[in-house]
């Protein structure tokens, strides 16, 4: 059996990637969960279950760039189109698409609206995880509020005709999937935020997903992470 090499100095690797160190991203705990190849299981996990060689990925919340950069590596997406709305991770996402040759990704920092709108302020905080949309909360811990642009997304759909849907936003899943038409997907993985969208938010996404012919997949499901394929 092949030993992987050494993790380069700067780097963590996991999953047999190379994520950068980075203050205030790659803290302690992400730290050990890369190393133990928990950071993100479930939908790493659902990702490598479903997607498939050649399809054109929509990724909304692009985090750490994790995992968009696990997709163009293990799976050799043809397109993969991703959404940050946090302009502090971009460079971050950049750096470690750049150290694992990830290719054809096209990075956005913005946002999908269901209609077109105006820029709305973001607001960085100095743990940059915990930087949002809210200004309310921990207004202290703000060290600027940047406008993020918006994308309306019925004309992302048109431009991009994805095959898949990787979706972990924050919540925002219940408002954005229901005013969508989704039909043009293969398979879509969705992280759900009930404490946040409670039992009418989930059962709009599920809602959401039955109207585009798409089923709940438990064999990729676990948890809050929940996979939803066409049957054919």
């Amino acid at each position: 059996m092949p030993v992987d090499p050494p993790p380069a100095r700067g780097y963590i690797r996991s999953r047999g990637m190379r994520v950068p160190r980075a203050v205030g991203i790659t803290t302690g705990r992400i730290r050990a969960a890369l190393r133990a190849e928990t950071f993100e299981r479930k939908e790493c996990e659902a990702v490598l279950r479903v997607v498939n060689e050649g399809d054109r990925v929509l990724e909304l919340g692009g985090g750490i760039g994790y995992v968009s950069t696990l997709m163009a590596v293990a799976r050799k997406v043809t397109q993969l189109v991703t959404y940050e709305a946090n302009p502090a991770l971009i460079p971050h996402i950049r750096r470690m698409h750049e150290a694992n040759g990830a290719e054809h990704i096209d990075l956005r920092n913005a946002l999908l609206t269901p209609l077109p709108s105006d820029p709305v302020p973001f607001y960085v905080r100095r743990n940059i995880l915990s930087s949002s949309l809210d200004g309310s909360v921990n207004p202290d811990g703000v060290l600027q509020t940047v406008d993020v642009d918006c994308h309306a997304v019925e004309a992302v759909l048109e431009e991009v005709k994805p095959d898949v849907l990787i979706c972990d936003i924050e919540g925002g899943e219940a408002d954005l999937l229901p005013a969508a038409d989704w039909s043009c997907l293969r398979v879509a993985v969705i992280e759900l935020h009930p404490q946040w969208i409670g039992q009418p938010g989930v059962q709009a996404v599920f809602d959401a997903m039955q109207r585009a012919g798409l089923t709940y997949f438990p064999r990729a499901s676990e948890g809050k992470v929940v996979t939803f394929r066409k049957p054919w």
